[in-house]
């Protein structure tokens, strides 16, 4: 009788031992330690043909552009799953300073206060257009301006925390005022309300507004952009010094392979259809 209970005991406990077992295992898994790693990136997708929307897809899918692209890249070739967080340019920033995304992709140039609080990636090339920086105007009214005096008492927009705000209080008049905003959508809409004169962006962005605005037009004035604020670069928190390593790599092939060009013609086009669309943010610059 005895053996019987000694026998029955040990069976208890090894199916208890099993069980405990099972449930770690489910454990596990559930805490996703089988799954493929998330590489989260912070982009602004009102900046077309860099990061915009295809409002014909959904989710994830949505998200279009050349950075775009470039992130699926980087994700795909640090075998991790992209996750896109939208949210406004200077937004970005600051996800990418407290850690809550690992990369900042938002046709970021490098300035000297981005490196101070960032870590930078080394530079990627979208495309000429991308380096030339203009302002874009009424269409009745582009011709009356071709050098930065004609700026002079006007206002003038750029989004926050961006390339095109540096430019303009460095090369505009004293008296040009400089109206900041989260969102180029409401920049171009305050342009065509007479809310502003003009709005300072880079050319490829400015060919873009213009195929769907017949009311705008560029101006005839470039900004002379320091070769160090010409190309695009990536922001990493500064903690991330071995992702930043991954990161140049990857760079560097795709330089070496000359994936940048067909990745920018790809969006230029794609930004010509129907349903491409920039999105808009709400006050604490999140997308919606």
């Amino acid at each position: 009788m005895k053996k019987i209970m000694v026998i029955a005991l040990a069976l208890i406990m090894m199916l208890s031992c099993i069980a405990c077992a099972n449930n770690a295992a489910d454990s596990s898994a559930a805490n996703g330690s089988d799954e493929t790693p998330v590489l989260k990136v912070a982009l602004s997708p009102d900046f077309a043909p860099m990061e915009f929307v295809d409002t014909a897809k959904e989710g994830q899918e949505q998200f279009v552009g050349f950075d775009v692209t470039l992130a699926k890249h980087i994700a795909e070739q640090l075998g991790m799953k992209l996750e896109i967080e939208p949210m406004s340019f200077d937004a970005c920033q600051v996800a990418v300073q407290m850690g809550n995304v690992d990369l900042g992709i938002s046709g970021f140039s490098w300035t000297a206060e981005r490196a101070e609080n960032y870590l930078i990636s080394d530079y990627y090339i979208a495309g000429d257009n991308e380096t030339k920086q203009t302002i874009i105007v009424a269409a009745d009214k582009a011709g009356q301006y071709t050098k930065a005096e004609d700026f002079a008492g006007m206002k003038i927009g750029a989004q926050a925390a961006s390339l095109q705000e540096l430019l303009c209080n460095e090369a505009l008049p004293e008296d040009t005022t400089v109206e900041l905003f989260k969102d180029i959508n409401v920049a171009v809409v305050a342009l065509q309300t007479g809310k502003v004169d003009g709005v300072a962006v880079a050319d490829g962005n400015a060919e873009a507004i213009m195929a769907n605005n017949q009311d705008i037009g560029k101006s005839g004035f470039f900004f002379d952009v320091d070769p160090k604020y010409e190309n695009n670069v990536i922001l990493l928190n500064k903690k991330d010094e071995e992702l930043l390593k991954k990161v140049n790599e990857i760079l560097a092939d795709c330089m070496a392979n000359d994936l940048y060009s067909g990745w920018y013609e790809d969006a230029k086009k794609l930004a010509g259809i129907d349903t491409a669309q920039e999105i808009s943010y709400t006050d604490d610059g999140k997308a919606q």
